[in-house]
């Protein structure tokens, strides 16, 4: 007798049914190990989760431009947007050549200053008749919106490259450091509040430790944006240097080491850098910690010359940070950050009074944006 396939289908032929079921998973097996399927749903998946970020950025980006519309039009200038977009897409830095190293440094600090230059001088134009505080912050703020524009455009160029070519790899890679990014990019956009406002952030550690020592000593500008003062400290000569504040600046501590021994005759026994520092997961806000080296986070030009400078002079050359996270860093300073400043004063001080002699000359620089930070 000849078996129909439906019919024995719907008599509960179990044989039929299993075969195919089996037909079926065969069929999809093949599918899933034999062709290149699976990875064009993951690219879709992928592809989906990255647009949806990349609509939260261009909403962020948004919030940013106004924010800093906000903050031009609260000065009575004309045409915030007009500022902003004139900002966005100009005063970038190409790298020095390293192919040849020789004089690397000298021609990165050139470039660096250049750029810097060409920065102030386009917010002075656009605020000369506003005083060096607020034209210090409103550079701030416009880089601030000038970052997120310039990740959002490099974000929006690998989403693109990797849809046109296909490249699940890229997409994958992407979409899995989508969370990481869109995580550090939302603090960057809170700093907004802060500098807009004038008020300390995380960064403004060591320039807080520094003012904290300077108290209400007589301030000298040493170098661009960039105060000294001295103090006496249990017999000996504290020569504190910061960024000049309350503007947000993080000056040229650096340059002004290098004419205090180079210009002035100073010869320090020992140099003592503070600073924030990035914390590991699972350390705390506020912890401190103590080493050997410049605690400061320039691109080269700055650090090389502390270092340099000690050499020099065989002064021992100490590191005294702050831990916190990113977002801490570049956000309002919060109280266990103000209470771990305290700390590091504490530890600068028992540095001094254990590893120096009365009558040693010491150095102590607070390195950091000094908004807020007088």
């Amino acid at each position: 007798m000849q078996l129909n396939p439906i019919n024995a289908l719907t008599n509960g032929d179990s044989g039929f049914t299993t075969a195919l079921i089996l037909l079926i998973i065969f069929a999809m097996s093949f599918l899933m190990n034999f062709t290149d399927i699976p990875q064009r749903i993951q690219l879709m998946r992928w592809s989906r989760n990255i647009r949806a970020r990349l609509y939260q950025l261009e909403q962020m980006i948004f919030s940013a431009k106004n924010k800093a519309s906000e903050f031009f039009r609260s000065m009575g200038l004309n045409n915030p947007r007009g500022i902003i977009d004139g900002f966005l897409n100009n005063f970038f830095v190409i790298e020095p050549v390293s192919i040849e190293p020789t004089d690397i440094i000298k021609r990165l600090d050139h470039l660096i200053r250049s750029r810097d230059t060409m920065v102030k001088k386009y917010v002075e134009e656009v605020m000369s008749d506003k005083g060096k505080v607020e034209r210090e912050n409103a550079t701030v703020v416009l880089e601030i919106v000038r970052l997120l524009h310039m990740v959002y455009k490099i974000i929006k160029h690998y989403y693109l490259t990797a849809l046109k070519h296909n490249n699940w790899v890229l997409m994958m890679q992407l979409a899995l450091s989508m969370p990481q990014i869109m995580r550090e990019l939302e603090a960057v956009h809170k700093a907004l509040d802060a500098f807009s406002t004038g008020k300390p952030v995380g960064d403004s550690a060591g320039a807080l430790v520094a003012a904290k020592l300077i108290g209400q000593a007589t301030r000298r500008e040493i170098a661009e944006d960039t105060v000294m003062a001295e103090v006496m400290f249990d017999g000996r000569k504290l020569v504190v240097i910061k960024a000049e504040g309350p503007g947000a600046t993080v000056g040229k501590p650096g340059e002004a080491i290098e004419k205090l021994v180079e210009r002035l005759g100073y010869r320090p026994s020992r140099i003592i850098t503070v600073d924030a520092a990035l914390k590991l997961e699972g350390e705390e806000s506020g912890e401190i910690a103590f080493g050997s080296g410049a605690a400061i986070g320039d691109p080269g030009p700055e650090k090389i010359r502390i270092e340099r400078v000690a050499t020099k002079c065989g002064a021992a050359l100490d590191a005294v940070v702050i831990k916190m996270s990113i977002e801490e860093a570049i956000n309002e300073m919060t109280k266990e950050i103000a209470e771990g400043c305290m700390k590091a004063l504490e530890t600068i001080k028992k540095i001094i009074k254990e590893r120096t002699k009365p009558s040693d000359t010491v150095v102590v620089i607070g390195v950091g944006n000094s908004v807020g930070v007088f």
